[in-house]
């Protein structure tokens, strides 16, 4: 049962499914820790040929609710077409527990997110969607499958499928390495021509810090080059979490 489990958590990973990814995104996890709190920055950017650079950042404040329920407040900001820095949206982040860790091959997650953006003409981005983890020895293997869509918004949109994937190796607790991976492949049932679906990938190293009690400092970051023509060139990204 557990080789079918790998197997079909590592097909995921390796599938080309992709989303319009932020620069700032990071890979969600399945995990719920009750009672904690979570003061949590995020920043990225990217650049690609003959286009103006492009960054975005935000902070947010966590708890976990239940101990299968952690939800999430986040201000957002982003940087384009050679702008200033300014606000874009209020973001709400829920990620519920649906198994115990270790209780199946797979531990399973589940995502609903509710984005404003400033600009109401944009509507309300909702985003949800399963988020999947296992492990083998000592590595660690995510796929997270999501649909996107924006309501009430003054242009017709259609719902989009996105994806993320990771594998982490765990070394020590303050540095882990591996790989992960995002992007869009457009319409959930129509996905867009292979030149203009977005996919990224590359290196990335991961670590805690415990300060004592429940004090701890995470970290994690990415280095992904698109290979498509609608990806930027090179995103770098950037997460930060204080848990206390």
């Amino acid at each position: 049962m557990k080789k079918y489990a790998i197997v079909a958590v590592a097909g995921a990973l390796l599938c080309p499914l992709l989303a319009n990814a932020g620069s700032a995104d990071y890979v969600y996890m399945p995990s719920v820790t009750y009672g904690e709190h979570e003061i949590d920055f995020k920043m990225g950017g990217a650049s690609k040929a003959d286009t103006p650079y492009e960054s975005a950042a935000s902070i947010g404040y966590g708890y976990g609710i239940t101990q299968r329920w952690f939800s999430e407040i986040y201000l957002k900001y982003k940087r384009e077409l050679n702008e200033n820095t300014k606000f874009d949206a209020v973001e709400w982040e829920n990620k519920f527990m649906l198994s115990e860790p270790g209780q199946y091959p797979v531990d399973v997650g589940f995502l609903l997110e509710i984005e404003r953006p400033v600009d109401h003409d944009e509507g309300w981005e909702v985003k949800w969607g399963p988020l999947l983890q296992t492990e083998v020895g000592k590595v660690q293997l995510n796929a997270n499958l999501l649909f996107q869509r924006s309501y009430d918004s003054a242009q017709a949109n259609r719902m989009q499928f996105l994806y993320q994937w990771q594998a982490k190796y765990r070394w020590t607790p303050g540095f882990e390495f591996g790989f992960q991976g995002m992007g869009a492949m457009g319409d959930y049932d129509n996905w867009s021509p292979a030149s203009a679906q977005v996919h990224k990938t590359g290196p990335a190293i991961f670590g805690k810090k415990p300060l004592g009690g429940r004090h701890a400092v995470k970290y994690n970051a990415a280095w992904l080059v698109g290979t498509t023509q609608a990806t930027p060139d090179q995103t770098l990204r950037l997460q930060v979490e204080y848990e206390f």
